[in-house]
């Protein structure tokens, strides 16, 4: 199969692309561009929302913190805190047959941790991209190369994997939110104290 490269704002059906896709693992991975010498630190998160676009409770934000979705559905295999090397910096498994029915969307973002305090925003990021495994197969369904410039912005919507009529669908968002990782989670209903 080969792999199919998506521009922002385009999707596709993973189920007609890859109908035997069960177990899919989402890479993520980035480059710094410039360093004003701080090590950059990139957090990969997913949310999982309801209909109306928010979680139903913490347990559906899956970070660095909290590994694991409660059903078993999603497992971040854990954080990567240099982003040296070739290949995926981050990764989250996602079981699609275990996803909960009240789950319409899964939101993949990726944060600069400390980005404030040290001064760093994806506008010093380069090479930033999200792909679509399936983890049974090990071949990449899907791919997406964030290409745009984000200067001021410290945590990126990556991508979606969403419910329509029956079928996983996979959309390439890359939005970028100055607002930082809080801004977006309790935009979406997370609460944190």
């Amino acid at each position: 199969m080969n792999t199919l490269t998506l521009s922002k704002g385009s999707s596709l059906s993973l189920t007609k692309t890859d109908p035997g896709l069960k177990h899919a693992m989402i890479g993520l991975g980035w480059d710094p561009r410039t360093t004003a010498g701080a090590q950059f630190d990139l957090d990969a998160s997913a949310l999982l929302l309801g209909a109306n676009g928010r979680v139903r409770n913490n347990d559906d934000f899956i970070f660095y913190n909290q590994l694991e979705a409660k059903d078993g559905s999603i497992i971040h295999q854990g954080d990567n805190r240099t982003g040296e090397g070739e290949g995926d910096d981050e990764q989250i498994l996602i079981d699609l047959s275990k996803v909960s029915a009240g789950v319409e969307r899964i939101l993949i973002i990726v944060s600069i941790d400390q980005a404030e305090a040290r001064g760093q925003n994806f506008g010093m990021v380069r090479g930033a991209f999200c792909r679509v495994v399936n983890n049974d197969s090990d071949q990449e369904v899907v791919r997406y190369d964030l290409t745009e410039d984000a200067a001021s912005e410290t945590c990126m919507a990556f991508a979606e994997l969403y419910r329509d009529m029956g079928e996983w669908r996979f959309r390439a968002i890359g939005q970028g939110y100055a607002a930082g990782l809080y801004g977006v989670v309790t935009a979406h209903g997370v609460v944190l104290d």
